[in-house]
């Protein structure tokens, strides 16, 4: 205002450089990008005319346009533009001019595309600015090189940071300090310390939001996702997810957020919404989303959701664009997130396309790149998909090596954490004509089917044996089906048993009427869906007028039937999430007579 006020061109021009601050702002609003660039422009059309040295002119003038051609070129993800000026601006000899041009230069080329080139602006980077001597400009090349070694999954990457934070522990810098303190947050993921992860997260945030940066909000939701997806609780964060999805100041190239709600939907059952959002995503084609720093993570996203809504297409065209990435880190923005190796969102998309072979290949080299990531919970997720390909292909030695992987993942409970699923056993609940099953903090919605039916009894029963004939009967009476008239000396249920039964409806009655004044909705569903399962065993074992009904001494006609249908759900639940239905798997027994006891979620 002041340098408007009294004409000083060249004021004007550096204020308006420096009114961009230290990055490219791709989550300026429309409005406010506009003002932006109009301001750029106003301060060169001025120094066409103003009564400057030629070298000042020429410097200011070039620093302008670098920056106008930075926000344009990563708002329309691209880099041509600036790309061509930084040929112009190395052969200024202003070297903040050369340094400016470099660092947004190296904001548009954050793509995986991008990475031999991004690396080698970072390393000119860093000789230019350890030729000015100066503290500010050295932080900034040497952030930028280890954002670009994170990316690419350099092993080196912590010597690097180290280095920088060497510099930093001299004296704050608001700008670095916030980035390295959300790197930290990343680590801290990967390590499998969620909760401490989600503290730091918060903290991040604060420190970002203290610092200006428009990242700050948009970091903490994707710290949130990562942590939330390792936890098995993504749908929580649904509310929170729509919002931030469609956000005005949210980066116009970043769409993984707009993924995590089609995972997040699908997830909990919520199928329109999360097609939606994927047929939002695919758009004109999936090839035309723009390549930039978040692009991995969206890609995860759609291979996650295209898996739970049964889409192969969809599947069958991100293994395409991904599988030139397989070697690389599924990375956020400047490091800030992960989600492990690309090899595991290839595996995921080859599952969803039903080609077994390729997903074994693709998770088992996912495992190698997480353990070499050391990314605890990601090694755990790709153990599970693992094991689940080799359960789905079924071939020789398939079934021990799907067991010695759910093993080695068990393993790594004490180290990433349980999400509170080991204390509690499973629960499944009917709602509508879907079922959320929950395990601890993890919960998932799957259709209705009749393995579903076996699942709820037997989970509202844990340790109690049953037998796979009282199951069939059960589930024929609930669904009104006409019983077969057969002939047997042996009867359903006898005397006995049906007065048990009668009393357990009495004592249910009782404690359901005790809960719902307690207006314990959970307590009276469970025991509402006990009660109809105990009423359809009495409506099937007696036919009218009480008179008790027979059955063809067929136990391996209903051990079979049984067993078939629980596995069908337990698929079904396992491809929602593999941790509840590793649970199951290890939990449920199927035979002559079924039972559920609650075993250890993670082995």
């Amino acid at each position: 205002m002041e340098a408007e006020r009294t004409g000083d061109v060249a004021v004007m021009a550096r204020a308006a450089v420096g009114y961009g601050g230290l990055w490219v702002h791709e989550h300026r609003t429309a409005v406010a990008a506009g003002l932006f660039e109009a301001r750029l422009a106003q301060a060169g059309a001025l120094l066409d005319t103003a009564d400057l040295d030629p070298d000042e002119r020429r410097d200011l003038a070039l620093r302008l346009r670098v920056r106008a051609a930075g926000e344009a070129d990563y708002r329309a993800g691209r880099s041509a533009t600036i790309l061509a000026l930084l040929d112009e601006a190395r052969a200024s000899p202003d070297p903040q001019a050369r340094m400016e041009a470099l660092s947004v230069a190296h904001h548009c080329l954050l793509g995986p595309d991008d990475e031999p080139t991004r690396r080698r602006l970072a390393g000119e980077l860093v000789r230019e600015a350890a030729s000015t001597g100066r503290r500010g400009p050295m932080v900034m090349s040497l952030l930028w090189q280890c954002v670009d070694m994170l990316l690419a999954g350099d092993r080196h990457a912590g010597r690097r940071l180290a280095e920088l934070r060497t510099l930093l522990a001299e004296g704050p810098h608001l700008a670095a300090d916030f980035v390295v303190s959300a790197i930290d947050v990343m680590f801290a993921i990967r390590a499998g310390r969620l909760e401490e992860a989600e503290q730091a997260a918060q903290n991040s945030y604060e420190l970002g939001a203290k610092a200006g940066d428009a990242d700050a909000q948009a970091w903490l939701a994707a710290q949130l996702v990562t942590i939330r997806w390792y936890q098995g609780r993504l749908p929580e964060l649904l509310p929170m997810l729509g919002v931030t999805a469609t956000a005005p100041t949210l980066s116009a190239v970043d769409n993984s957020l707009l993924g995590a709600v089609a995972v997040a939907s699908a997830l909990a059952g919520d199928r329109r919404t999360a097609e939606a959002a994927l047929a939002s995503l695919r758009g004109p084609g999936l090839d035309r989303l723009p390549r930039s720093s978040s692009w991995l993570v969206t890609m995860y996203g759609i291979a996650e959701a295209a898996y739970l809504l049964d889409n192969r297409p969809a599947a069958a065209r991100v293994h395409a664009l991904l599988l030139p990435f397989a070697h690389l880190p599924m990375m956020a923005s400047l490091g800030v997130a992960c989600f492990g190796s690309v090899e595991h969102a290839l595996g995921v998309a080859a599952l969803a396309m039903g080609d077994l072979d390729r997903a074994i290949g693709h998770l088992r080299e996912a495992v190698h790149r997480n353990l070499a990531l050391v990314h605890w919970p990601a090694v755990r997720a790709s153990r599970l998909r693992f094991a689940e390909a080799l359960d789905r292909r079924g071939g020789p030695g398939d079934a021990a090596a799907a067991a010695a992987q759910r093993a080695a993942a068990g393993q790594l409970a004490p180290v990433v954490g349980r999400g509170g699923t080991a204390a509690t056993p499973a629960t499944c609940v009917r709602q509508g004509r879907r079922w959320r099953v929950e395990l601890g903090t993890r919960a998932v919605t799957v259709d209705h089917m009749v393995g579903m039916l076996h699942l709820a009894v037997l989970t509202a029963n844990p340790g109690t044996e049953i037998a796979s004939l009282e199951l069939v009967a059960g589930v024929e009476a609930l669904g009104r089906a006409a019983a077969t008239e057969v002939r047997s000396t042996q009867e359903v249920i006898d005397d006995t048993a049906a007065r048990s039964y009668r009393r357990r409806v009495a004592e249910l009655t009782e404690a359901i009427d005790v809960a719902g004044r307690r207006r314990d909705a959970r307590a009276v569903a469970a025991m509402e869906q006990e009660r109809a399962w105990v009423l359809a065993q009495l409506g099937a074992g007696t036919g009218l007028a009480g008179r008790r009904r027979s059955f063809v001494n067929d136990e391996e006609r209903a051990r079979l039937a049984v067993g078939r249908a629980i596995r069908r759900a337990v698929a079904r639940i396992d491809r929602a999430d593999p941790l509840i239905g590793a649970h199951l798997r290890a939990s449920v027994h199927s035979g002559i007579r079924c039972w559920y006891r609650p075993a250890d979620p993670d082995g």
